[in-house]
């Protein structure tokens, strides 16, 4: 290489090194700035936002994007049901964010997944619910999200929008969500809906 080669080199090297630097600069004021904090309320009820309002709100977790996360496999199924998602959410005017994270929480995006209470497929429907939300193989990604999806809507309508209450209400069911006017004293429904939260604001910034 001649002299006038090996300056021109040299320059392209440093020319994306700065835009690394650059680019690794943006991305950091974007993580930052996705930081979720939580906040819950003398009612019990818990709040999330990347912007707080006030000093009641904690700092709840870090945000990753979601090409960081662990498992390739379950960004591989993910994307194979986006279609169906768009279709659910669209159908019943809910964030297909939100079904992703319900989704991710219930069943890893895993159709075939099966809990030891019995609830079947990606968001984990039992049996008893099966007929009413005309699912006839739970097994089937199609049914199984329209289905989910429609009975997640009628949560979201009866507990007037209020998403931490319809979310701890799919996992610990509506009426032990009505008992107590709020998210239910349970560590497993309690986590579920932290959990579920995390990977809806994850899901949004992805």
């Amino acid at each position: 290489m001649n002299t006038k080669g090996k300056i021109k080199a040299r320059g392209f090297f440093i020319i994306c090194l700065v835009l690394s630097s650059v680019i690794g600069s943006a991305f950091f004021v974007m993580h930052v700035y996705a930081d979720i904090y939580r906040y819950i309320d003398k009612n019990g009820v818990l709040h999330f936002t990347n912007i707080p309002t006030s000093s009641d709100y904690e700092l709840y977790m870090r945000e990753v994007s979601i090409e960081q996360a662990p498992n390739p496999i379950g960004s591989y199924l993910r994307d194979r049901y986006e279609h169906v998602i768009a279709e659910a959410s669209q159908r019943h005017g809910v964030s297909a964010s939100l079904l992703k994270a319900i989704i991710k929480v219930e069943s890893d995006f895993n159709p075939w997944a099966v809990s030891r209470k019995g609830a079947k497929g990606l968001m984990q429907i039992m049996p008893e619910n099966f007929q009413a939300l005309n699912i006839k193989n739970p097994f089937d990604p199609e049914e199984n999200i329209m289905g989910g999806t429609r009975y997640f809507k009628q949560l979201l309508t009866q507990f007037n929008g209020k998403l931490p209450l319809a979310l701890a209400a799919y996992n610990a069911g509506p009426k032990r969500v009505n008992r107590y006017n709020r998210i239910p004293p349970i560590k497993e429904t309690e986590n579920y809906v932290e959990k579920v939260m995390k990977y809806y604001y994850l899901f949004k910034k992805g």
